[in-house]
């Protein structure tokens, strides 16, 4: 007998379910769905998959547990080839393609399916929905991760102290942020429009230059490499940008600064309007940017190229420099935002930073688990290391299986990562700063579920306020350190 599920609080419809299944034959293997293939919403699984496998197999009427690693059972029925094959009364007339699948290999093999009665019924997300909140279990999963990388306090500290003094360049696009503070005054009168009233604006560096800033406030010796215009405008935000540290190398070559703005009332922003468009590099400026970037990636630690498609980072770009980049940098990270940008032309990179929505589209692949999709993007690209956001969901680290203990039959090894922060004041620059810190901290000689956690640490700063907002590495110690003591009475109350 074989069930299989997400099994994320063990219910008496659970109970009932698996005991139906094992009155069906002599001996009943569950298997639990791994935390990186649970897509059932923000905090999901409320559980970790180690602590799922252990309370089913605490039941008298479970025979073995299995975690599956792949988002389907299809791959374990084939080797299991199970007599019965038992899922839920819902599923009697569930269409999805995953689960005929799952039934179409069971009977090719011979077995059958059925489905248990359900006259108990409860719903883990139901019951999941009616918690308070659930950041206490997100602080068990962090604090089970730092268990199992060996990632402490002390650890992590002398990590961050060594950001100090790391060279990095960063190649991308500069972007003005201009937020235009409102207040919303009614309906205008021409037409069923807001009318809204400018209170405050206020500019912010974005782009590859608040990347940039958070390297020189984490303590690195940041050189920016971008296009900014001839104007007065440039020379300040160049002025501005030396000032905090950065060394800012730039060809001249745009008409204007590319600027957003955005308008809110309060802290809710109602539209974005984009002042300049993609400016593609002639030839030679191509060229001389490309000198440019080899140049200042002699001696560094780390390279960033962050495309947000203003048309710096071109295919024929990547083409003159990844190479001997890669011969002489030992980080390379690269990360992209906006519809004019394409993740596939960043080959041999070793972390890439997309969203999981960047990566779908990328390869225009909307349906399979995040495991399959992130596998083609790496093999598509020879990345070594990904880290893919979600939002409100935080993010899933996959390691390159270029070794022997990550690659098994094609999959990739995984770590979940919930969002660590409980509020969202704006999401602008979070992945900015993810990837600043992530890449400073493999730089640094860390691990990339390091590199993950401290990237997630400086977002959830950063989503904390309005605008982007260079961090340092003062409140990176900080937010670490409180996070530590939250932790621990939670732990301690278990």
């Amino acid at each position: 007998m074989h069930c299989h599920g997400c099994f994320d609080i063990v219910h008496p419809g659970h109970i009932k379910h698996l005991q139906h299944a094992k009155s069906l034959g002599d001996l009943l293997i569950v298997s639990i769905s791994a935390d990186s293939h649970v897509n059932k919403g923000v905090a999901r699984p409320l559980i970790p998959d180690d602590l799922r496998a252990a309370s089913v197999a605490a039941l008298e009427c479970v025979d073995a547990v299995y975690i599956n690693p792949e988002p389907t059972a299809v791959g374990l029925l084939e080797q299991l080839q199970p007599d019965v094959y038992v899922k839920g009364k819902e599923y009697e007339t569930n269409a999805d393609p995953r689960f005929i699948r799952e039934r179409d290999t069971v009977t090719r093999h011979g077995g059958r399916m059925v489905f248990s009665s359900g006259d108990v019924v409860y719903s883990s997300t139901a019951l999941i929905g009616t918690l308070g909140g659930v950041e206490v279990f997100n602080e068990e999963k962090v604090a089970r991760l730092r268990d199992r990388y060996d990632l402490s306090d002390a650890h992590l500290h002398n990590l961050v102290q060594r950001f100090r003094g790391q060279k990095v360049v960063v190649v991308g696009d500069y972007i003005l942020d201009r937020y235009h503070f409102c207040d919303a005054t009614g309906v205008a009168s021409e037409g069923p429009m807001m009318a809204l009233r400018t209170l405050q604006q206020k500019d912010f560096d974005g782009g590859a230059g608040v990347i940039a800033l958070h390297l020189a406030g984490l303590g690195a010796n940041p050189v920016l490499v971008t296009a900014l215009a001839d104007d007065d405008a440039s020379r300040q935000i160049e002025m501005r940008l030396s000032a905090e540290g950065v060394d800012v190398q730039s060809l001249n070559t745009r008409r204007s600064i590319v600027t957003k703005h955005r308008f809110l009332v309060d802290q809710q922003k109602l539209f974005k309007v984009d002042d300049g468009g993609p400016a593609p590099l002639d030839s030679t400026s191509e060229a001389t940017l490309a000198t440019t970037i080899l140049k200042a990636a002699e001696g560094a630690a780390a390279v960033i190229f962050a495309d947000f498609g203003c048309g710096l980072i071109s295919a024929g770009l990547l083409d003159r420099v990844l190479k001997p980049v890669r011969a002489m940098v030992p980080v390379i990270s690269a990360d992209v935002s906006g519809k004019q940008t394409n993740l596939l032309k960043f080959q041999d990179v070793d972390l890439v930073c997309p969203t999981e929505r960047e990566v779908r589209e990328t390869l225009s692949d909307f349906t399979s688990g995040l495991g399959a999709v992130v596998w083609n993007l790496m093999n598509s690209t020879g990345a070594r290391q990904a880290m893919i956001t979600m939002g409100k969901q935080g993010l899933v680290t996959f390691d390159h299986p270029n070794s022997d203990d990550v690659l098994v039959d094609g999959r990739l090894r995984s770590e979940y990562i919930p969002a660590l922060s409980t509020t969202s004041v704006d999401p602008l620059g979070c992945g900015d700063a993810l990837l600043a810190t992530a890449t400073l901290a493999l730089a640094s000689g860390g691990s990339l579920q390091a590199a993950a956690l401290l990237g997630s640490l400086a977002a959830a700063i950063q989503v904390a306020s309005i605008g982007n907002q260079p961090i340092d590495s003062e409140m990176l110690l900080q937010r670490l350190s409180h996070r530590v003591r939250a932790i621990e009475p939670a732990r301690l109350a278990s």
